[in-house]
Formats: C-alpha cells, structure tokens, sequence
C-alpha cells in the first residue's frame, strides 16, 4: 500500500471519549497523506474503535466488523478501543487477519502502520481544516481512565487509572481546532471530574481555557454529582460555556446505588440538580439510567421512576442492565427476569420521552443561536447551546456557521425553527 493515496474510514462505537479519539486518528490520517472517505465507502484501510460496555456493544461491534469485510475484502481492517482491548480473541473470531490494536497504542495507530510499511512514512505533513475531518463540533481528550469501583462496569479494566493530559498539550490542541475553523469544543474523558494536571483541577483548566482560546462555544460531556459545587458552575458566568451537563444517575434507588457502588447519594445527587438549575440559566441536564440491575425490585423501580418524573431532565438515556465478564455485580444474587426488565426499560422510555417534551416545550417562541452541522434533504440540522436539536428550511449555506433561529414548534427529537435576521440574545 505504500507510495499511494490512501482512502481511509475510520469509525466508532460508543462514548464522546471514542469519538475525541477518533478525531485524533482522522487528523493524524490526513496530515499522512491518506484521505478520508465516509463509512460503507471503499476503503484501503478501515478503522473501527470499539466499546464494550454492554454485551449489545460487543454484537454490534462484531457484526460491524463482518460487514465491513464483506463490502471490503482487500482492505486493511483494524479494531482498536474497549472491546479490542478487553478480548482480542472475539474480534479475531470475526476475522483471523482483523489488526488488533489495543488501548495503550492506539493514539500512535498512524505511526504502527507506517512502521509496519501500510503507510509511506516519507508524506510530508499536510494542513488541514475542519471540512476534511467534516465535523463541526471538536471533541478533545482531556482524560481517559478510571479508577472507580463500580460493581457493573468494565471501564475500569480497559481503561485503568486516570491519566490526564498536560493544559499545555490541551490549549496547543484546541488553538489548533480553533485555526482549523471548528466554533466548538468538546472536553471528554472517561471521568473528566476527577482531571489534575500541572496544579490545576477540571474548574482550573476550564478557566485557563477561557481565557487563552478564542472559540465560540466550549462544552463537558459527563460529570459526576459530587463534582459540583458553588465554586465550579460560576464557571458558567462567561456565556461560553454551554449550559448543558450530562449527570448520570443509574438509578432512582439508594439501594440500588449501594449495590452499584456509586460514590454519591439520592440526596447528594439532588441537590446538585437544584444547585446547577438555580446558576445556569436555561440548562439542560441529560442522564443515564440503568433498568434491572440485579436485585431491583418493583418498589425501587417505582423510585426511580418518581425521581425521573421530578427532576425535570432534558433527556433520559435507558440501558437495560447488561452483566460484564469479572465485574462483581454478575456474582449478586437476584438477577431480574430479561421480559421484566424489557417492561421495565418501555415503561422508563415513556417517562423520557415526556420528559423530553416537557423541557422542550419551556423554549418554544424562543430566540436561540444554533451551530449548524449537516443538510439533510431540505433541512438543516444544528444545536443550540443547550443542546436542543433544531431543523431549518433555507436556501442559505449554513455549514459551520451560527445563526440566530426562533424556535416554532417541537418535530423530531426538536424543534423547526424560522430564520431570524436581527441579533437576539440567545440561551
């Protein structure tokens, strides 16, 4: 494959922290000489970074993977990630000459390929913008690992530790991004609360970042109830900062967290959400629920339901409980009846979808900025801020740029939105 131009797709499963990743790799990939095509197209050298935090993970990794090879059975298909890392036995079950790549390589995937002769290593750096990665919104990794003890997780084992990035190293990425052309930057991690580095915590470098970089929108993907306080959302002072926070919850239960060995309680939790509403206009608070963790009863179900129906969340993701090789929780007793918990997860996704509505409906006939992203068909999608999905029809190009837009009324997982000409304040 070397002295060639290279076609290149490179996809993922999972987190913000796989996305980040993947971005990594696509800019690394280009700079190379290679160039990028879309998912299902042709390619000389497919990427795939996995997840395995649940055993649906793990299939959809697996028949992504034979469906890449039958389409393409010249190329060079590489899995790296979670599930690569956790058992590269299953994915060679896939396909014997499938590259495995595991966590601790992953991000030096370009230079391994050109060491191995897949890539000519003589390509002289090339510059690039954000159209050629075709993403609006730049997630950077500021941290990966965690050290936790949750007793359902496997993230633990594929990503041990915390290693946090230098704020030097940060700051050179986002200035980076920001010459590139993106608007917006998204810092992950796969617990960017518990981020130390060169003296600073998550508020430090969220602070220095303000004032050093000059981007339109910065946003934090996951944090943990214990990670907020006072001190910390003051932060969202400078309007910058987007006012939307993802805060897991997993369940309405204090039994069931025990059992999960969550670091936090219904109570401490709860108040975080009073405290995050009350300082940041506008917010949007976003969570993850787990439904039939062993030993969930019907009362503690119904918990987590009535919790769900207070809290006012702009959106709830649902996962059934799904039991991890060598977590502790799969050793609990009372495991939940598979049609239980599929009542169980229907019954929660109704709650989110009212849920959902009920925090839409809050905004309509307002006036908010939007971040467009993509056309499809003849509407534009983009997101607000907030993070509230919005559609417009326009003959306007609108790639990358940030439009002021009133919202009509809710569609899809959104709003339709109606161009507005004079500049309004927005969320």
């Amino acid at each position: 494959m070397a002295g060639n131009v290279l076609r290149v797709a490179v996809d993922f499963f999972g987190c913000k922290l796989n996305q980040a990743e993947v971005e990594s790799l696509c800019v690394d990939f280009v700079q190379a000489g290679c160039r990028l095509v879309p998912s299902g197209s042709s390619a000389d050298i497919h990427v795939v970074n996995t997840c395995t935090v649940t055993h649906v993970a793990d299939r959809k990794v697996r028949q992504y993977l034979r469906r890449i090879r039958r389409a393409n059975p010249q190329s060079l298909l590489v899995a790296t990630g979670c599930y690569a890392e956790r058992s590269p036995r299953e994915i060679k079950s896939v396909d014997n000459d499938i590259l495995v790549v595991g966590n601790a390589e992953k991000l030096k995937l370009v230079s391994l390929l050109q060491q191995q002769g897949y890539l000519d290593s003589s390509t002289n750096m090339a510059s690039i913008c954000m159209q050629d990665i075709n993403r609006t919104r730049s997630l950077v990794r500021i941290q990966e690992g965690c050290a936790g003890k949750c007793s359902y997780c496997v993230v633990p084992a594929v990503r041990p530790g915390s290693l946090c990035r230098n704020p030097d190293e940060i700051l050179e990425e986002i200035h980076s991004r920001s010459q590139m052309g993106y608007r917006e930057v998204v810092l992950t991690g796969t617990e960017i609360g518990s981020y130390k580095s060169a003296g600073l915590d998550l508020r430090g470098l969220i602070t220095l970042l303000l004032e050093e970089v000059k981007i339109h929108r910065l946003r934090l993907s996951s944090l943990q109830p214990q990670h907020i306080n006072e001190g910390f959302l003051s932060l969202w002072e400078d309007n910058r900062l987007c006012p939307h926070l993802h805060l897991p919850l997993q369940s309405g239960s204090q039994a069931v967290l025990e059992r999960m060995r969550r670091t936090y309680s219904i109570r401490q939790y709860l108040k975080s959400l009073e405290l995050i509403k009350e300082r940041i206009k506008d917010v949007a608070i976003t969570t993850d629920l787990i439904v039939g963790f062993p030993g969930e009863t019907g009362n503690e179900f119904r918990e987590t339901l009535d919790v769900c129906k207070r809290s006012g969340f702009a959106r709830i993701h649902v996962f059934p409980y799904s039991g991890r090789p060598s977590t502790p929780a799969i050793e609990i007793g009372g495991q939940v009846d598979s049609a239980v918990i599929k009542n169980r997860e229907t019954e929660l996704i109704e709650i989110a979808i009212k849920a959902t509505r009920d925090f839409l409906a809050g905004f309509q006939g307002r006036v908010v900025p939007v971040l467009w992203e993509a056309k499809q068909g003849d509407l534009w999608s983009g997101l607000t801020p907030n993070y509230i999905r919005v559609y417009l029809k326009t003959d306007s190009e609108l790639y990358n740029c940030i439009t002021n837009v009133m919202l009509m009324k809710q569609y899809r997982d959104g709003f339709l939105g109606v161009e507005q000409k004079q500049q309004t304040p927005g969320i």
